[in-house]
């Protein structure tokens, strides 16, 4: 029997070393020199902060900025940690309660047409992206709120929309988080 426990216990520690130790700093090492901004997670940075990354999408409530869609991610929704579906069905009450919350919000906010992201979550609950019917259907909240004229604004979303793969793969959508921060950093016309 021993003659048999050698051989395998030989092969978990070689296999172990080889597929749990080797390979992994291997390719974490390849990526850090060829890819080191996504694989350090497609952070962004302003000045010496990290402000968020590019994978990931945040919580915006204030009218002056784009709103993500709802995330079920967590207690408060986008929590990396807690990344999951809500796995509430189409009967469930506490689903349909939270998207006619939200649908009240957009309303109130002056939308007539929602599109289906705007009440609806990611399969993650942290998907950084918006499409670009909800981006534009957010263009005159966010040009009221900064004072800056719809045109502008929505220019910056027309901007913003990321196009398919080759064209084809893949939907058009806009990456909240960038289009937030091009937003803080333009100014209003005539502005000094």
């Amino acid at each position: 029997m021993l003659a048999q426990l050698r051989p395998a216990l030989a092969m978990i520690t070689i296999f172990t070393l080889l597929t749990g130790v080797a390979y992994p700093l291997a390719m974490t090492g390849l990526l850090q020199v060829a890819l080191p901004s996504s694989a350090n997670g497609s952070l962004i940075n302003r000045g010496n902060a990290i402000v968020g990354s590019k994978l990931i999408g945040q919580s915006f409530t204030s009218d002056r900025y784009f709103w993500p869609r709802p995330s079920s991610a967590g207690e408060k929704g986008y929590d990396a940690a807690n990344s999951s579906g809500s796995n509430l069905g189409p009967i469930s009450k506490k689903l349909i309660e939270r998207v006619e919350g939200d649908v009240a919000t957009l309303r109130k906010a002056g939308a007539t047409t929602i599109p289906a992201d705007a009440v609806t979550t990611s399969a993650s609950g942290l998907d950084p992206h918006i499409s670009p019917a909800f981006a534009t259907l957010q263009i005159a909240r966010v040009a009221g709120a900064r004072k800056i004229p719809e045109a502008q604004i929505r220019a910056l979303v027309e901007a913003a929309i990321e196009r398919p793969a080759l064209g084809l793969l893949g939907e058009p959508r806009v990456n909240l988080l960038q289009l937030n921060l091009a937003l803080d950093a333009m100014r209003p016309e005539g502005a000094g």
